[in-house]
């Protein structure tokens, strides 16, 4: 009680005063809240204290600076900040591309912009640090008494120490203020050893100016360094000083970083750490230089003093293995604002120690390519590349195995080598009989190699489309397999290993080294081989070889004959073309020789309708119906006979023979009327609706014979008379085509009725019957219905118009089974639009299918 006492006495007389509220030590405040409020309340009256005051003293004793977020998490980026960074990047390409490519080398350090600020604290704290208002120390205390303390720092500087007053620490460094404190616990608490820690950090402001991205002030951690400033700020712009950044504290120079020591050295010895009021000024940049070509980091440098050559290949890394240190361009300003370059030598003391001014730019020349001692294999290889070249080596030297060596699409009968004759520059190609060449080692075809000879190796297209059926033939399987496989090797293209595109360069290279005297050492080769084209010319010359290099003869070629054109010039000084006739089987067989010269067109002849299978479908009631091979000139008849002929059920009036190139007129037709009729829909559309609406009447009619006109398949049908065919010598004979089909149904017994009838249907024929019986069984005509142009579309295709005396008005036309009755629209009834010149032959096209289909 007596301490309680003491506690509010002390309470009632420090409270008026702000700065003695210090002596009021924390756990004295504890123990007076732990009372009950009653006896609170009661001794607060006693000796005139308010609760309310004491709690707010103990909660500003309690009180500390809080750490402000430096950037506030950002959700969304504004269309301002959107439009100003697209600028900014614009800028900077635009920019690039002035300079050739090369970037300026540091920036991409700050790439992006942080979206929270979030520093670090879990750190050992250096015995350096200096404390201030904010910062939180941790006392613990142990042995005769064990409690765990936080002290914060107050605004006046002082720690509150239980029961022994406040204690001055701002200003001092932390190790400073860890001796005091156990000093001071060792004098008052007796058996009582204390350690000390530090807890939160304070944070602080400082400025960032100059050529930051977002210039201002910013809150930090009291443990922020120099590069955390320029991180929060967003980092540098590009016409900001990387070298040169300076640190300021009450308007004097603290220190200057570099952040190429940061960036090539990793050295943050002058990575300042911040106090509040500093200042961070980036100034300008200064002089830069760019250095591209054999080097690690083309890039465009800042200079900092006098930088040499040596130097500035340094700071780009070095020199890559490529490099020709012996070639050193350098472009730069002369004294009259011209560009001019100088060379410089990297292999020499000079050349090193040469200076580099602001605005060069520096190239590093690399090696030419490997400028000897090897051969090259390109194509259809699975060891592509160089190798390297020894006197006596051979073709079995580089390509040892068909097929460890090549790809199994490839060509394994034909390669060529493209020479290169050094003394000339000059190419020519060598073609090589591979198979020959490995079976025989050393022999004829195992040719001596020469320096910087290439293999083409050229794919069997054969193969690789035999692959690819393969391929579509067991696509499920092959998606099962891609779903299995984690990673799977992207197919090869082998369309690049052709002939065409392996040899695309040389036949360039032998173009352009053609002169008068020299003439281009080409030729062409077409007709039935396997891979035509355009090739270098044979170094024997023979037309035999040429055939080889291009695939050999395919077996629809004709060994009768061959032509071989040649260009040339007559006496006069004029291009002409001779055509030489050759017997090809003597030329392949070596009884007789042709020698090719520059530019000669070798064609070969294909064997006339060679394999070119001619079909005829015979389906229906025939007696062995099936799918024949037709002869040259052979007619209907002759087939039908050799099909065994027509069976005791087969109805020859009733005979449906197509033929495909009809069917495509057909088709053809069909289009174009359909393009008309939307023409006309058009137009109708067009006209508006009327009072009567007639129009919306007529728009709707002409949609729906539009629509008629779209579901309607061509058929390709041609009218024959069947039993006149197969029955009479006198009948005109059908030659026949290749896709040519006849179903012959059998007999029928019903009449159909199509169009505009009530009701379209098919009725049971009977003897007596006519038009107009069978109009009536299917409801009469409707009101569309055109009465006066009925007709009647046999059964074997043909059709039977009225005639201008109406012939059904006398009722003694009589119809036959399979016959079928049109009644087509009233196209007068749309009275505005010329439709009939444009719908009766889709009219009649539609009428012949849905006979064709009644048959069937």
């Amino acid at each position: 009680m007596n301490l309680t006492k003491r506690l509010l006495l002390s309470l009632a007389f420090v409270l008026p005063v702000t700065t003695a509220a210090q002596s009021i030590s924390q756990s004295q405040i504890e123990q007076f809240k732990s009372m009950p409020r009653a006896q609170q309340e009661a001794l607060a009256r006693q000796y005139g204290v308010d609760l309310d005051s004491i709690a707010s003293s103990a909660s500003q004793q309690n009180e500390r600076p809080q750490n402000v977020n430096v950037v506030e998490p950002v959700n969304a980026i504004s269309d301002e900040e959107r439009e100003r960074a697209r600028q900014e990047r614009d800028n900077n390409e635009e920019q690039d591309r002035k300079n050739g490519g090369l970037k300026p080398y540091g920036y991409d350090l700050f790439v992006g912009s942080p979206t929270t600020f979030a520093p670090v604290t879990e750190i050992p704290i250096p015995n350096n640090y200096t404390l201030g208002p904010g910062d939180v120390l941790r006392v613990q205390l142990w042995g005769k008494e064990n409690q765990q303390l936080e002290l914060p720092v107050s605004r006046d500087g002082t720690i509150s120490f239980p029961q022994s007053g406040p204690q001055t620490v701002a200003g001092l460094t932390f190790d400073q203020a860890r001796q005091q404190i156990k000093k001071r616990v060792s004098e008052q608490y007796i058996g009582v050893q204390a350690s000390v820690s530090l807890g939160e950090l304070r944070s602080m402001r400082v400025f960032v100016l100059g050529e930051a991205r977002n210039a201002g002030s910013y809150t930090v951690s009291s443990l922020s360094t120099i590069t955390n400033a320029l991180y929060v700020s967003g980092g540098i712009k590009r016409t900001g000083s990387l070298r040169k950044i300076q640190h300021k504290r009450d308007g004097k120079l603290v220190g200057e970083l570099d952040l190429y020591d940061l960036l090539l050295a990793g050295d943050t010895s002058d990575d300042n750490r911040l106090q509040p009021g500093d200042v961070i000024f980036i100034p300008p940049v200064g002089d830069r230089v760019g250095i591209d070509g054999e080097v690690y980091r083309p890039a465009l440098y800042e200079l900092k003093g006098g930088t040499n050559l040596q130097e500035l290949v340094n700071l780009a890394g070095g020199l890559t293995p490529q490099a020709y240190p012996q070639l050193v361009r350098i472009e730069r300003n002369n004294d009259d604002f011209l560009r001019i370059i100088a060379e410089a030598n990297l292999t020499t003391p000079k050349g090193r120690q040469a200076k580099v001014k602001p605005g060069d730019r520096i190239e590093v020349a690399s090696i030419s390519d490997i400028t000897g001692q090897y051969v090259e294999v390109k194509g259809a290889a699975t060891r592509p590349g160089r190798y390297a070249w020894v006197p006596g080596m051979r073709v079995s030297s580089v390509i040892q195995s068909l097929d460890n060596d090549l790809l199994r699409e490839a060509d394994k009968r034909y390669a060529a080598i493209v020479r290169t004759e050094p003394e000339t520059d000059t190419v020519s190609v060598i073609n090589l009989r591979l198979r020959q060449a490995l079976d025989n080692p050393g022999g004829e075809n195992d040719i001596l190699l020469q320096e910087k000879d290439q293999f083409l190796i050229f794919a069997d297209e054969g193969k690789v489309s035999a692959k690819t059926s393969d391929r579509n033939d067991s696509e499920q399987e092959e998606a099962r397999r891609r779903n299995m496989a984690a990673a799977e090797v992207e197919e090869t293209d082998y369309s690049r290993f052709s002939r065409e595109a392996l040899f695309a360069p040389v036949l360039q290279r032998l173009k352009a080294q053609a002169k008068p005297g020299a003439p281009q050492q080409t030729i062409q080769v077409t007709g039935p081989v396997r891979y035509p084209g355009e090739y270098p010319l044979p170094a024997s010359r023979q037309v035999s070889d040429a055939i080889y290099v291009a695939g050999g003869l395919k077996d629809s070629a004709s060994l009768y004959t061959a032509e071989l054109a040649r260009f040339g010039v007559d006496e006069e000084g004029t291009g002409e073309t001779r055509i030489i006739s050759l017997n090809l089987e003597a030329v392949m067989k070596g009884e007789a020789s042709a020698a090719l010269k520059s530019r000669d067109r070798l064609l070969i002849k294909s064997i006339p309708e060679f394999a070119q299978a001619r079909i005829i479908e015979l389906d229906g009631e025939v007696r062995y119906p099936g799918q024949y091979t037709i002869r040259n000139g052979e007619t209907l008849r002759d087939v039908i006979e050799r099909a065994g002929g027509l069976t005791e059920n087969a109805f020859p009036e009733g005979a449906i023979f197509t033929r495909e190139k009809l069917r495509q007129l057909e088709a053809q037709r069909l289009r174009e009327a359909e393009e008309r009729l939307q023409g006309d829909l058009v137009g109708v559309q067009l006209e508006g609706n009327d009072f009567g609406g007639q129009n919306a009447e007529r728009t709707q009619q002409v949609q729906d014979l539009l629509e008629e006109v779209q579901d309607s398949r061509p058929v390709g049908r041609m009218v024959i008379n069947l039993a006149a065919v197969v029955g009479s010598d006198d009948y005109q004979p059908i030659r026949l085509q290749d896709g040519d089909t006849l179903t012959v149904p059998t007999i029928p017994q019903a009449v159909s009725v199509f169009g505009e009838v009530q009701f379209p249907t098919s009725h049971l024929h009977s003897e007596g019957l006519t038009v107009d019986d069978y109009l009536e069984r299917s409801g009469g005509p409707t009101r569309q219905a055109d009465e006066e142009r009925v007709y009647v579309v046999k059964a074997d295709g043909s059709v039977m118009l009225p005639e201008k005396s109406r012939w059904f008005g006398g009722r003694s036309q009589q119809l036959a089974p399979g016959d079928t009755i049109i009644v087509p629209i009233d196209v007068d009834r749309l009275n505005q639009l010329e439709l009939w010149s444009n719908v009766s032959q889709i009219v009649y096209q539609m009428a012949l299918g849905a006979a064709a289909v009644g048959n069937l």
